[in-house]
């Protein structure tokens, strides 16, 4: 798997590309917006895009999607249907944040805990991990020991939960549940900031570290 990250919005998510090199066939997740930017790496790798994913449905991740979607004709796939009533209110998220977006749509797939999404040859597992959002899913590539994340997980940090449908306690257990036990060695991309890695969140992260958790 190959993947390009393109910081888009003022909040500087990471809207990234991924995409199989046998095939070049891809897929764009999390178009927040600056769409021209992202379709310009598209362009410059030559890839083709069969689909949208997206992590979860708050503006800076998901604005776009609707206009991405009519541009390129493809479906989308996520996140999970517990995110639905965010996919309702994008239209106000723009407003209230100054995000230019063309509104709602309806995914093409909702997506739930164990599915698999198909780019190209690549097969992504599908693991949903509420709290930050209650829709929230992460996609993880075994073969490359990588996974998106989204908002779930940050270097030295954890995504907020005080946005409606946002739970704490869901967001810690979906941490070490169902992330740490993929394996210390997967890098992981976050919404914001620098990639990092399970076993260095486990070891050192002040909210999820073995120590936190009482077991260090």
């Amino acid at each position: 798997m190959r993947i390009a990250v393109i910081p888009v919005t003022p909040f500087q998510q990471n809207c990234s590309v991924l995409w199989d090199p046998a095939t070049l066939r891809g897929a764009i997740v999390d178009p927040g917006g600056n769409l021209e930017a992202v379709l310009g790496v598209v362009a410059k790798h030559g890839i083709t895009i069969d689909k949208i994913l997206l992590t979860h449905a708050h503006i800076d991740h998901a604005g776009a999607t609707a206009e991405l979607k009519r541009r390129l004709g493809v479906p989308v796939e996520g996140p999970h249907e517990g995110d639905r009533f965010w996919i309702e209110q994008l239209a106000e998220q723009g407003r209230t944040f100054g995000i230019r977006s063309e509104g709602a749509f309806e995914p093409d797939r909702w997506l739930v805990d164990g599915d698999t999404v198909t780019v190209g040859g690549l097969e992504i597992r599908v693991r949903h991990c509420p709290g930050h959002t209650p829709g929230h899913v992460v996609f993880f590539h075994a073969p490359s020991r990588f996974a998106i994340v989204g908002d779930v997980l940050f270097q030295g940090s954890i995504g907020r939960t005080d946005f409606p449908g946002g739970d704490h306690a869901a967001l810690i257990g979906s941490i070490r549940e169902r992330l740490f036990p993929l394996g210390d060695d997967v890098q992981f991309l976050p919404g914001h900031g620098p990639l990092s890695t399970f076993g260095a969140e486990r070891r050192s992260n002040p909210y999820v570290s073995d120590r936190a958790v009482g077991r260090g």
